[in-house]
């Protein structure tokens, strides 16, 4: 066996070690955040919205904004938002 194929090899364990220990560490890190939202759930707090909010947080001011706009025209459309006058009840 050639050094250089040995070199690769070790090099291709190493890569495979450290994912391995970043997935742990990913796995460790979900349970804690699983913990969380089961502690502000038992507190009252509603995990579904948090996880929204999270989400929007994520997102900066220009994009939420454009997502918004989106979301109401797509409620719009559907006859969702109140007041809002779809294509069918404006043919009526």
């Amino acid at each position: 066996m050639s050094d250089a194929h040995g070199v690769a090899r070790d090099q291709l364990r190493a890569f495979v070690e450290r994912i391995e220990r970043l997935e742990e560490e990913k796995k460790t890190i979900a349970d804690d955040i699983k913990d969380v939202y089961g502690e502000a759930k038992s507190m009252g707090y509603d995990t579904k919205i948090m996880k929204k909010v999270i989400a929007l947080r994520k997102k900066d001011d220009q994009e939420r904004m454009e997502e918004d706009l989106i979301l109401d025209t797509y409620l719009s459309a559907l006859g969702m938002i109140p007041g809002a006058a779809t294509d069918e009840e404006e043919a009526a």
